[in-house]
């Protein structure tokens, strides 16, 4: 089985607004909505969980309902930090799901995650056992000097990869990830991909898109909604 586990957990206050931003409506719709709608529609996905900020999880059912998203089975609580958001996620899905299932870890806020995105995850994690969405870095890099406002020195952006999300790992080897962080002492690793590479595992890449944005700020807000009225992908029709 694959399962998509979208992360809603964590209250972002780059935007400037007075709800979560994975909450605010953009035109006819929540951004949440439109991640779900990603997943409900593809085929290959079985089942969603959402790892949901606290308060806010009757009216994600109440959104599940209304925009038809039938695949959504589950919904875990938020934890302090994203790390212990996912750990919560993996937690409610050991209660359901095989340990050999495979589970796509996704932002609730990149909405614009495409069908071929979602594809290409799910088929490098069967292949390799890990698929981490990236793109390529197309500008110049340079490491900041202790004075964060200079540099001298050039990162090669040759061995730089930019991730996204879906990130895919079997259900097993997320739990181990998790349960050995603890042990580890690591407690607030930035993602999925980050955790596995500090316990010292290899990850595998699969392609990501610059239309899959991360909506972090109110500009990513008028990017998203450009995207949307240029209707460039089906499944946002």
């Amino acid at each position: 089985m694959n399962i998509g586990m979208i992360i809603a957990g964590g209250r972002g206050v780059r935007t400037h607004q007075d709800i979560p931003k994975q909450f605010l409506s953009i035109y006819d719709r929540p951004v949440i909505v439109y991640t779900m709608q990603a997943f409900q529609k593809h085929p290959e996905i079985d089942a969603i969980l959402v790892v949901c900020i606290d308060g806010w999880q009757e009216i994600l059912w109440a959104y599940a309902r209304q925009f038809n998203i039938t695949k959504m089975k589950w919904v875990a609580a938020g934890g302090e930090n994203g790390q212990q958001s996912i750990y919560n996620g993996l937690l409610e899905l050991e209660k359901h799901c095989e340990l050999s299932d495979l589970v796509l870890v996704h932002d609730a806020i990149r909405p614009n995650v495409s069908q071929e995105i979602i594809s290409n995850c799910i088929a490098e994690c069967r292949l390799h056992g890990s698929a981490i969405t990236v793109i390529p870095c197309a500008e110049a890099m340079l490491l900041r000097n202790e004075d964060p406002n200079s540099s001298s020195a050039v990162v090669s952006r040759d061995m730089l990869a930019r991730t996204q999300t879906p990130q895919a790992f079997s259900l097993k080897k997320l739990l181990w990830a998790h349960e050995e962080a603890a042990k580890r002492g690591i407690h607030n690793s930035t993602a999925s991909c980050t955790l596995l590479v500090e316990l010292g595992e290899k990850v595998h890449f699969c392609s990501g898109s610059e239309k899959n944005i991360k909506i972090t700020t109110a500009e990513d807000l008028e990017i998203f909604k450009a995207l949307l009225m240029a209707g460039k992908d089906d499944w946002l029709k």
